[in-house]
């Protein structure tokens, strides 16, 4: 049966989430990022459900409870991780006909960058507790992050080169099988590749959802770069000119949105960091964007209007969490609506 994989704007049952903890590469910072969970929990419980992993369930929900969340939306499995980004070690929702069903994709830590036998776990430790109820969970022998690909809905996928066809995901599969691979799993006929757009400090080489991001209306919100003695400047004119050529299934192009450029953060090493205004979370009624304490933030947010019109915008501090190389999306996986019990 023909699989679709759905646009991330269509309606949901849930965000997954994966708790920091002290056994994480947050221990340093952990009370400064914790903060911006319960923030972005608290968010989404507003307009629909939550489900979390953790290593202990009562005091998550007790702060959750005490910074206003909707608890009753709320639910938390004790399992174990090794970070937190659940985008891309959490399932990959497809619907063959009206009925959903879970791929579980391997995980290899960004191209073996990091540990991650435990997330590598998570989904079929999930599946196993019950949290899908009887959705089914097919495992797939491919390594594919979800950050790394953006769906429209209707067939058409937007990815990067340096992700997708980098040597430390899958090196013994061709371009031309990786294409006939998406194809098979998630039901993609038109395959956009940027092969150009990066991110100082990014581990992920390159995930789609940190540089241009697919919106309702054929429409593609786009980070871009200014400043010309910036080292993202050329990168990023290049990815512009690309997007320009992509057209959509029906041969016609997109409406391009660019968003601002963030101020260059460095960490304490003097390490840049992934600031990127890409990297927002769409739910139910809202999208929710990550802000930096920036001046740009307010012209982002109303870039991300512009292309959302008809939801609320809700801008979240993200700051702390760029410390670790990813922000607000990367923690998230939104589950369709008919998988959760």
């Amino acid at each position: 049966m023909k699989r679709r994989l759905p646009a991330e704007w269509e309606k949901q049952d849930g965000i997954l989430l994966a708790w920091p903890h002290k056994d994480s590469d947050w221990r340093p910072v952990l009370h400064q990022v914790e903060p911006v969970f319960i923030e972005i929990a608290k968010q989404i419980s507003l307009f629909e459900r939550v489900v979390i992993i953790a290593p202990e369930r009562d005091t998550v929900e007790e702060k959750l409870q005490n910074a206003g969340a909707v608890v009753s939306r709320v639910t938390i499995y004790e399992i174990g991780s090794n970070d937190t980004w659940m985008r891309d070690f959490g399932p990959i929702t497809v619907l063959e006909g009206e009925k959903p069903l879970l791929l579980d994709f391997f995980f290899n830590g960004w191209g073996l960058k990091f540990a991650a036998d435990q997330d590598n776990q998570a989904t079929r430790r999930l599946h196993q507790a019950g949290a899908f109820a009887a959705t089914p969970l097919e495992s797939v022998g491919l390594v594919l992050e979800g950050g790394s690909i953006e769906s429209d809905g209707n067939a058409t996928l937007l990815t990067t080169e340096e992700c997708l066809l980098g040597p430390n995901r899958n090196p013994h599969l061709s371009r031309k099988e990786i294409e006939a691979a998406l194809a098979e799993t998630l039901g993609a006929e038109n395959i956009l590749w940027l092969g150009n757009g990066f991110l100082a400090g990014d581990d992920t080489d390159s995930h789609i959802d940190t540089l241009a991001r697919l919106c309702p209306e054929d429409t593609i919100v786009f980070v871009t770069c200014p400043d010309e003695d910036d080292l993202h400047f050329t990168a990023l004119r290049q990815m512009a000119s690309e997007l320009e050529s992509f057209r959509t299934g029906d041969g016609l192009p997109y409406r391009l949105i660019p968003l601002p450029w963030p101020s260059p953060r460095h960490d304490k090493d003097g390490q840049r960091l992934p600031a990127t205004y890409a990297n927002f979370l769409v739910i139910n009624e809202a999208v929710l964007v990550p802000t930096y304490q920036d001046k740009n933030d307010t012209a982002a947010l109303a870039a991300i209007r512009e292309a959302f019109p008809n939801r609320t915008i809700i801008g979240i501090d993200c700051l702390p969490l760029i410390e670790q190389h990813g922000s607000l999306h990367c923690l998230t996986m939104q589950i369709p609506k008919g998988v959760l019990p």
